[in-house]
């Protein structure tokens, strides 16, 4: 049978990372692909206690459907962090629950995208959003990123000449590049966007890893009404549990609720029950704080096997947080090529090009250091030299 499938599905590329993970399954494999918080470091114990309670006290109740914007007392919780931590003057009312925040990209997709809209991404981007958004068949456009967040003078330029519906980007240890945006950044970004009355779609995923543990303002805190950012549980808490929110004001909300609930009508209730039962139970700014200094671990390990290893015209940024060490080859070389050797010796890196729009980044690739010990990285990034320097030199 011939089936008549939608332009749009046609045009939605497949997650080029999703297809390696099938790869790294291998326990022998190491991999540098993914961005998977470090399994050592999830609450088990923690998650099945809150479990046991929700479920014991109330059971029935949590078995059930629910509201689409989530369980109260959750987004009470998430609104009050943002007064206290960041200063963001928002309400319950603001917040609606998600099914991680990668469902946040595809609802800002429905109220925001109609074909042939123009859109702005950072460039490099993150992968998930470029798949969320071709399913509503944009042009996209892109900002180039500098060490300390886009380049400004080139936003002010596309936006007035291409009138883009939102520009997401992702200010805090930004996937793949592992760059934070500058404060002095933060406030030019949200500026030009606020003249020029664009939203800002700003995926917070990595805000909580901060390796020295400082609040960075949101962009949001400078564009309040008109900023939209999206937060998840995946990384503190449970990937599996799918959990993350949106916050924005009620307006856009109202448009997000809609659109949630012609897709799933809501998130999984009892998950969000478990997760607030477990905040109220543990001090989750230590388990961050436990996170972190993990990750600054694996990540200074990374480096330094970087700096010792590879040849000196490779260069690489240095995460101040997050999850992922960025790559530049020189035109020498080919991040293709060598994800196909270094492959063949059981280590998997992933190529640049899945994070550009236009077919770019065939000279760079992403290193994920959060899902492997110091000593898989060690091994990794020794595999990755022996292979730079058998095809090059």
């Amino acid at each position: 049978m011939k089936f008549s499938f939608s332009r749009r599905i046609q045009n939605t590329p497949k997650s080029f990372i999703r297809e390696i993970l099938k790869v790294t399954e291998n326990p022998d494999v190491i991999s540098f692909a993914g961005g998977l918080p470090n399994p050592s470091l999830i609450d088990t114990e923690g998650i099945e206690k809150a479990a046991s309670k929700v479920i014991k006290s109330d059971g029935r109740c949590a078995l059930q459907y629910s509201t689409t914007e989530g369980y109260p007392p959750l987004r009470e919780y998430i609104a009050e962090r943002y007064n206290k931590r960041y200063g963001l003057n928002v309400s319950a009312d603001e917040i609606l629950i998600t099914n991680g925040s990668q469902q946040c990209l595809d609802l800002a997709g429905k109220i925001f995208i109609n074909k042939g809209d123009s859109i702005l991404m950072e460039k490099p981007g993150y992968l998930g959003a470029i798949q969320a958004f071709s399913m509503f068949e944009p042009e996209f456009f892109s900002v180039p990123l500098e060490d300390d967040g886009p380049d400004t003078e080139s936003l002010s330029e596309i936006i007035s000449e291409e009138s883009p519906v939102f520009f997401y980007g992702i200010p805090n240890s930004q996937n793949p590049t592992g760059i934070t945006y500058s404060d002095e950044k933060r406030k030019d970004v949200a500026e030009i966007l606020s003249e020029a009355e664009v939203p800002f779609i700003e995926d917070d995923a990595y805000g909580e890893l901060q390796f020295d543990g400082k609040v960075k303002k949101p962009v949001k805190y400078y564009m309040p009404e008109s900023g939209v950012i999206t937060g998840s549980f995946s990384k503190i808490f449970s990937p599996g549990m799918r959990l993350g929110w949106i916050c924005a004001d009620e307006e856009i909300l109202e448009k997000v609720i809609t659109a949630k609930q012609a897709s799933d009508l809501h998130s999984n209730y009892l998950s969000q029950r478990i997760l607030y039962k477990y905040l109220e139970d543990n001090d989750i700014d230590a388990h961050i704080k436990k996170i972190n200094s993990e990750y600054k671990r694996r990540a200074d390990t990374m480096i330094k096997a970087i700096e010792a290893g590879l040849p000196p015209e490779i260069s690489f940024t240095r995460p101040e947080g997050g999850m992922f060490v960025w790559l530049r080859f020189p035109d020498s070389m080919s991040s293709m090529d060598i994800f196909e050797k270094v492959s063949e010796r059981d280590v998997v890196i992933l190529p640049g090009t899945p994070f550009y729009v236009n077919g770019d980044g065939a000279r760079t690739a992403r290193l994920n250091f959060s899902n492997a010990d110091e000593d898989e990285i060690r091994t990794g990034i020794s595999v990755l030299s022996e292979v730079i320097k058998e095809l090059y030199y």
